[in-house]
């Protein structure tokens, strides 16, 4: 009888510790982050390299939603992703000025290029800058393609076709609405020029018949930043998450993970969080190696 009373409690007692175990393996890895992220950094490969990385790091997963700038920007006002990691500063600043974001970091860089024809029928390459270079393909009414999509790369295209007084219209000019990838595939189908992010460029290069006729300008220099969702204004959000993403990919091993991405020998972004801390943890590598 006295046994029966033992096991009684212990199997009581089983019944208890059942619900705390579960509670306990409700850990970070079953409460996805949600990133809205540019399709640049998905296209060009680089968030298969680090997110691996960083989700055996924190044991969280991340859920990646590759969209134009624009709508990542506005999946964050509304509430549907908890980070947006994208490339518009004046836009960026905008969301963090409304509210709607928080803890705004540098992540990194690299610059648009002009892609066209191999016998660039516009002559873009003479151009003395990126918007020169669109006024000679408009002047020659070559065909272009723009995303047209609100996306980092689209705003960057119109605010250079603006600094050349130039309103795109007719025949000439056609917006795909469409991702990096896409306009890239239809722009070399057609033999048209575009504006391309450079990753997504190498990503996709060795496939299209097209080639860079125009870089090298300061004003396309292409920078990166990471937000997290202001937690004010939806407190369901993954806002431990969006910060440990935050934090992971602004430190020097995220950074140097960055870094080291590359495609055909060519380094696809270049870190730019904390140049100083990236620098040290490189050399405090070279003497572990």
């Amino acid at each position: 009888m006295r046994f029966i009373n033992i096991f009684s409690r212990m199997l009581l007692g089983s019944f208890i510790f059942l619900p705390a175990m579960a509670q306990a393996a409700n850990t970070t890895d079953e409460i996805p982050v949600r990133l809205a992220t540019t399709t640049s950094t998905e296209n060009s490969g680089l968030l298969r390299h680090l997110l691996p990385r960083f989700e055996q790091d924190s044991g969280y997963r991340v859920h990646v939603i590759a969209v134009g700038t624009g709508k990542a920007l506005r999946m964050g006002r509304d509430g549907d992703v908890d980070v947006v990691l994208v490339h518009a500063p004046a836009a960026e600043q905008a969301f963090v000025s409304e509210g709607s974001g928080v803890q705004r970091r540098d992540v990194m860089y690299n610059d648009f290029v002009i892609v066209g024809p191999q016998s660039d029928p516009a002559n873009a390459a003479t151009g003395t800058s990126g918007s020169t270079a669109l006024a000679r393909i408009a002047a020659e009414s070559q065909l272009f393609i723009s995303r047209g999509d609100d996306s980092g790369t689209n705003k960057k295209e119109l605010s250079l076709w603006k600094d050349a007084s130039i309103k795109p219209v007719g025949s000439w000019y056609r917006e795909a609405g469409q991702g990096m990838g896409k306009v890239l595939q239809m722009a070399g189908e057609l033999s048209a020029y575009t504006l391309t992010d450079r990753a997504t460029w190498l990503a996709y290069s060795d496939k299209s018949p097209l080639k860079i006729v125009f870089e090298g300008d300061p004003g396309l220099f292409n920078p990166y930043g990471i937000i997290a969702v202001n937690p004010a204004n939806y407190p369901d959000i993954n806002h431990a998450g969006a910060m440990a993403l935050i934090n992971w990919i602004t430190s020097p091993a995220g950074q140097q993970h960055i870094g080291s991405y590359r495609l055909a020998g060519s380094q696809l972004f270049t870190p730019s969080a904390d140049s100083s801390l990236l620098a040290r943890d490189k050399e405090q590598a070279k003497t572990i190696r």
